[in-house]
């Protein structure tokens, strides 16, 4: 199925319908993301897409994200540090790994369930729940093994069969069986400091022994990334609301 994405300025403080465009009556300078950087383009699921700071200056934080208070728990504040060695980065750090992910050596992975990912996601990240990574809820040894070779490009260890695996992971060893050498980089979020799914999935992926070096923890998260404005993606149908609209497939 081929989909129209859209890509959403969600920095407006309305929360009816909008026009899901890239463009602005704005020069794109006008609010940009550094003084030398405007934007930086991606591709989100096999689509170019332009990531930049909405350009009205007067646009809020839209109402998804502009509660101070959850009840906690479960969203209860988090970290600066999510876990030993895991570095904690910021949006230019991100916006740095994104325009890496075309090399194939690392991915940015969207923690949330999909409920929250369907409202608006950071272009160029993949999504790969908590609960398919945390085994308090309801993950596996073996369906985070598949994650962990299908998906973060790890390897079972030379001279290892599959008797190995399976041995290993019914005596829950599964670090014996594993090579991480040219595991992917990992970039972690959710939905910012009030959000502790991204603490738990870090702290499965290290106890199944993902170092803890190629592990990045975007603490602010999507409370964050629209704080500042930037540019995020769904998968819903494109409603043209100007003949400017730049519609992508």
């Amino acid at each position: 199925m081929v989909f129209t994405r859209l890509i959403r300025k969600i920095a407006t403080g309305s929360s009816e319908p909008q026009s899901l465009c890239i463009v602005s009556n704005e020069s794109p300078k006008a609010v940009g993301i550094t003084s030398s950087i405007d934007s930086i383009s991606v591709i989100h699921k096999g689509e170019r897409i332009v990531i930049m700071r909405e350009q009205k200056k007067d646009a809020v934080i839209p109402s998804l994200f502009n509660k101070t208070s959850r009840p906690c728990p479960p969203f209860c504040v988090q970290p600066m540090l999510a876990a030993p060695n895991v570095e904690t980065i910021g949006e230019l750090e991100v916006l740095e790994y994104l325009q890496q992910t075309s090399t194939g050596s690392v991915l940015v992975v969207d923690s949330r369930l999909t409920n929250w990912v369907s409202k608006g996601t950071i272009p160029g990240s993949i999504h790969i729940p908590w609960t398919s990574l945390v085994r308090s809820e309801g993950a596996t040894l073996k369906s985070t093994l598949g994650i962990l070779i299908q998906r973060f490009s790890v390897k079972i260890i030379d001279g290892k069969n599959q008797d190995d695996v399976n041995e290993a992971l019914a005596d829950n060893r599964i670090t014996d069986v594993l090579d991480y050498s040219n595991a992917k980089t990992l970039v972690l979020f959710c939905n910012g400091t009030w959000c502790g799914q991204t603490s738990e999935s870090i702290k499965a992926l290290l106890d199944v022994g993902y170092p803890a070096e190629k592990i990045k923890y975007y603490r602010d998260g999507m409370q964050g990334w629209v704080t500042l404005g930037l540019t995020t993606v769904t998968e819903d149908v494109c409603k043209i609301v100007k003949p400017a609209c730049d519609s992508l497939r």
